[in-house]
């Protein structure tokens, strides 16, 4: 009786954690102050952060001034990928890494 309980338990929290990671496991935040479309080419600054205790514990500045200059900000997202994940699920989520990217406004060419 008694493994009978313990397997239909351990099945259904099995299941449970499945269920959560799978729905927790990429997410982004995408900030464009001008708005418009999403950008799709590659960001010009692409970095990871390290964040602690399921993301509750970190926080990370990024000078958009340093990264794109005189250029004005078309996008900036924290993403976190796959990779990022894994990583968090190995740690129990005590690590959670996050990726931080930013999109400059492309230079204008007069050479046209």
């Amino acid at each position: 009786m008694f493994s009978l309980i313990y397997k239909l338990f351990l099945s259904k929290t099995t299941s449970l954690i499945l269920v959560l990671s799978f729905l927790t496991a990429c997410s982004s935040v995408t900030m464009r102050p001008y708005g418009g479309a999403k950008e799709t080419r590659n960001p010009d600054y692409s970095d990871s952060k390290d964040y602690y205790f399921w993301g509750f514990k970190g926080e990370h500045e990024i000078n958009t001034s340093e990264v794109c200059g005189d250029r004005r900000v078309e996008q900036m997202q924290s993403i976190v990928t796959v990779s990022d994940w894994i990583r968090g699920v190995f740690t129990l989520f005590i690590y959670r890494p996050s990726t931080a990217k930013v999109w400059c406004e492309e230079p204008v060419n007069y050479d046209v």
